[in-house]
């Protein structure tokens, strides 16, 4: 059976984006960038979730504290240990990977609701972690002054402290990571996670342990989000405990929502949605959440595949006729 053609493919698509990004500051001013590396941070955050949720069909709420526990390792080593931003991204893909394996393991023995609500939990219970752990983390006041420090050779080194150089630096790495996680999502674990999501039990039976496959997945987009948190915390300039809260545990659901979790850039679409209608509506009213709730229910009521989803459907030969044919026949059956 052929593979169905998709409306964006992979490569090609990253390509494209990155090209667009790299002209983007030609005719953008400064704030519009600081926006879009917002939008790249959390678009990052927001697709390392969906390799969970839509690669195996868990409903995370803690992926926050994964993305808190990043940013407050990057933080750390900007300030405590050495002024490196690669040696502060990996502290923050390390920590994050760490905190979602113990995690991870207490989790995906659940399903469901039940795997929701303890995630769920644990979001909280890192929240109160950061919170109370007062000489460690600086409590409610968090950790300011994260610097943005030079990126190479001090006589070489480029300085990230600019918005624009910022902005391009997190470009190239959250590009690589996409294409990484891209190449995930099409790889034999990819498939395998597909198939648990479609069908666990059908999928023990053939002999896959599905709870392995499940932990490796939370793991993977665990250690991602504490990148994107690591990437966070020089951006925002500080690190305070509400990074773990469920506010932001709600915020990469909300965006997979707005863009579609059926599509693998559905979710950096929603990041784009997300903070252009935070920016825009935030400024005419202090109730925007509601204007945004409603949009996602209005979504999930009658767009449930999302925008590129839908594009994705529709420009697939015969997926509409099968799509419409299959109640049938199974009701015939």
């Amino acid at each position: 059976m052929n593979e169905p053609r998709r409306w964006l493919p992979g490569w090609p698509t990253l390509l494209l984006g990155l090209l667009v990004g790299a002209v983007l500051p030609l005719v953008a001013p400064i704030y519009y960038l600081h926006l879009a590396t917002e939008v790249l941070i959390l678009g990052l955050l927001a697709t390392s979730f969906n390799l969970l949720f839509g690669g195996t069909g868990l409903l995370s709420f803690g992926q926050a504290a994964f993305f808190a526990t990043g940013a407050y390792a990057a933080a750390f080593v900007l300030k405590g240990v050495a002024a490196s931003m690669p040696l502060a991204l990996l502290a923050g893909l390390l920590s994050g990977a760490v905190t979602s394996l113990i995690v991870g393991v207490l989790s995906v023995r659940r399903n469901e609701i039940y795997f929701a609500m303890l995630t769920l939990a644990f979001g909280q219970l890192f929240a109160v972690v950061f919170l109370q752990a007062y000489r460690i983390t600086g409590g409610a006041d968090g950790i300011a002054g994260v610097p943005r420090p030079r990126l190479g050779l001090a006589a070489f080194g480029i300085n990230l402290a600019p918005t624009l150089n910022y902005y391009l630096f997190t470009l190239l790495v959250v590009a690589a990571v996409l294409w990484t996680l891209w190449r995930v999502s099409r790889s034999p674990l990819g498939l395998t996670l597909a198939a648990i999501r479609e069908n666990p039990s059908r999928t023990a039976y053939l002999g896959i342990a599905t709870r392995r496959y499940r932990l490796v997945a939370f793991t993977i987009a665990g250690a991602f989000s504490g990148l994107a948190g690591a990437l966070f915390a020089p951006f925002q300039g500080t690190v305070v405990p509400d990074f773990a809260s469920w506010v932001m545990s709600a915020e990469p659901v909300l965006m997979t929502l707005l863009g579609g979790p059926g599509s693998f850039f559905g979710p950096l679409l929603g990041a784009v949605f997300f903070v252009a209608l935070k920016d825009t509506l935030g400024s005419w009213t202090e109730y925007w959440p509601l204007v945004l709730g409603t949009i996602v229910v209005l979504l999930i009521l009658f767009l449930p595949e999302g925008p590129l989803g839908l594009l994705d459907r529709l420009s697939t030969p015969g997926r509409c006729e099968a799509a419409t044919r299959a109640p049938n026949a199974e009701a015939r059956a």
